[in-house]
């Protein structure tokens, strides 16, 4: 216990901050999700289809972001707050980059939206929903450089602050333009998707405000404007983003294109796999917090070349993620039922939603391994075997195991859920393998 406390406390100190942000984004899912829930369970349904396909585009252009924290905390455990500011330039360069591309192939899918086998009582739902946050990419893309920098140099309660005012901003948008509130036209879940689109314009300008504005970032703003593009650091935040924006965005996949499979259940199917997707952010976007702040800590260990703390904090920040998933499976286990009617009130979709609990609960183990082990792995710069790992652990075992089981087999919706702890798994397992022999090599 002692050889750990120093790290629990300063995992504690970076990842609740950061975790607090996340239950941000969760309250956000939750309160989207049961506003539109409860507006029609045909705009449930569509808004499942459309946040699986956007969820994959924004958590790609978030894991290539992801490049940018072991960078500056690198940097940031030298001293050499200059040269943050200029990898921050690049970084701005190369995210814009990639959030244009993103922007283009959503774009190719909105086009082809009513050939993807999705209800077509649905479609004139999803269209203009789909534009909407197609056309927030480029914000959440500005405001995800942003905060990889002030989660890298350790100020995490900036992002915070910030993600929770774009959170009330969103709700009470929601509120006024999902049912019509206080003289505005009642616009259902396009309402929802301009609200949405606000609050990240928001969110980003906020944070640009507090960077510029704040005394404290004075030398990473003279390294912004006094250095230049450069193809070391654009190359790097290349090679080491699309890695890390494959990993991610591979798992994501393996969740949205199984509502791919879902739509082609049904309807009713479709609309309990967006109740329990909903309801499982509260697992997987906290962890994403812990995990970040391990990554944060790794990349400033490694700048300093002490590898037994880089391994201590890890294993410190895996014990600290198994007790959020056991804290959250809990209650989840116990008032499961419960908790899916605070979305819906379609005794159908209830029972089908109920049947997906017991897998959902069964993954956490591999989640938690995977996201510890890839944010360690992303902290020491080694992300190229990310790729590689998911493409097998999500495209080779989860899909094929969730069609064979849900699809094939008849299982339904609770099939392709119980296929997701054996990738996830598989992957936590071959991450923390790389992890280790990376640090034994280096060592020798």
């Amino acid at each position: 216990m002692n050889r750990y406390l120093r790290h629990y406390k300063a995992l504690a100190s970076l990842g609740i901050p950061i975790i607090i942000g996340q239950v941000g984004t969760i309250v956000l899912g939750v309160a989207d999700t049961v506003m539109i829930g409860h507006h029609s369970t045909e705009e449930l349904a569509g808004a499942a289809f459309v946040n699986s396909i956007f969820v994959l585009g924004l958590l790609v252009c978030l894991g290539f972001s992801n490049a940018i924290t072991p960078m500056v905390s690198n940097l940031f455990g030298q001293g050499n707050e200059s040269r943050i500011g200029e990898v921050l330039r690049n970084a701005i360069a190369a995210n814009m980059l990639m959030g244009l591309f993103v922007t283009g192939v959503l774009f190719l899918t909105y086009c082809f939206i009513d050939r993807l086998g999705q209800p077509q009582n649905l479609i004139p739902v999803m269209r203009p929903y789909f534009a909407i946050n197609m056309i927030s990419i480029p914000f959440a893309c500005c405001f995800n450089v942003m905060k990889q920098l002030f989660d890298g140099i350790t100020h995490t309660r900036v992002p915070m602050w910030t993600m929770i005012g774009g959170v009330a901003i969103n709700i009470i948008g929601n509120y006024l333009l999902i049912y019509g509130m206080c003289g505005f036209p009642e616009m259902g879940l396009t309402g929802a998707g301009i609200a949405t689109l606000i609050s990240r314009m928001l969110m980003m300008v906020a944070l640009a405000c507090v960077f510029f504005l704040g005394k404290r970032y004075g030398k990473v703003r003279k390294g912004l404007f006094a250095g230049k593009m450069n193809k070391s650091d654009f190359r790097r935040l290349w090679s080491m983003g699309i890695p890390l924006a494959a990993q991610l965005g591979m798992e994501t996949a393996a969740f949205s294109l199984s509502g791919v499979m879902v739509g082609w259940i049904g309807m009713v199917s479709l609309a309990a796999h967006q109740v329990m997707l909903t309801i499982s952010q509260f697992f997987y976007l906290i962890y994403f917090g812990m995990a970040a702040a391990i990554s944060v800590r790794v990349g400033y260990f490694s700048g300093q070349g002490d590898h037994v703390a880089m391994k201590d904090n890890v294993v410190a920040g895996f014990r600290l993620i198994m007790l959020i998933a056991f804290c959250l499976s809990v209650p989840t286990v116990v008032f499961g039922r419960d908790l899916i009617g605070l979305f819906t009130d379609n005794e159908e979709v209830g029972l089908l939603a109920s049947s997906c609990i017991a897998p959902l609960i069964a993954y956490q183990f591999g989640d938690g391994l995977q996201y510890t082990y890839s944010n360690a792995l992303r902290g020491i710069g080694r992300v190229k075997p990310l790729m590689t790992v998911a493409f097998v652990a999500y495209f080779m075992v989860s899909l094929p195991v969730g069609y064979m089981l849900g699809i094939r087999m008849g299982m339904g919706l609770a099939g392709i859920w119980w296929a997701f702890p054996l990738g996830l798994t598989g992957a936590g397992v071959a991450f923390r393998h790389l992890f280790n022999s990376t640090l034994s090599s280096s060592q020798h």
